[in-house]
């Protein structure tokens, strides 16, 4: 991986074409599985959101946002997404993005990171978490309804920086 940058509106096309089929396969976000594109930029990176493209020999492989968990007093807590290209699954682009997003959440002056609805199948997302100091500090029975495997739990996971 060469490089991790901010996004910019140029990198919009990429990043819709990474989070169209994660979004449209229906087991990770709990998003429409046919979402717009517009909305879901909006929802990757509107708001308080700032989006993060990871680039591999002129090819976006991986896009992930960091936003304040909440505002005011909450706000010293940040929370991140996200999305692998299909083609980039399991080269380890989410690991290197979210060692991105920690050193810039550090940088930024977040004292801890925090996922609010990580799906218990999502197996290889809580393997990356819990192998860079994540625990479950929440879990929210039968929260999500996954495509295959029905209604499953979703955990919140915590970090401290």
């Amino acid at each position: 991986m060469n490089n991790i940058h901010r996004s910019t509106s140029k990198d919009h096309n990429a990043i819709w074409a990474i989070l169209q089929p994660t979004f449209r396969a229906g087991d990770t976000y709990a998003q429409p599985t046919d979402i717009f594109r517009e909305e879901a930029l909006s929802y990757w990176l509107g708001g308080h959101h700032t989006g993060y493209i990871a680039v591999e020999d002129n090819q976006t492989l991986g896009t992930y946002y960091l936003t304040p968990n909440q505002l005011g007093g909450g706000a010293h807590v940040c929370n991140c997404g996200f999305a692998t290209a299909p083609n980039a699954r399991g080269k380890g682009i989410a690991r290197k993005m979210l060692a991105h997003a920690l050193e810039t959440a550090r940088a930024q002056g977040y004292r801890a990171m925090q996922f609010n609805f990580v799906v218990t199948t999502n197996a290889d997302a809580l393997k990356i978490w819990s192998d860079n100091g994540f625990t479950e500090v929440g879990r929210l029975p039968n929260a999500f309804n996954h495509p295959t495997e029905g209604f499953v739990d979703a955990l919140i996971l915590y970090k401290t920086l």
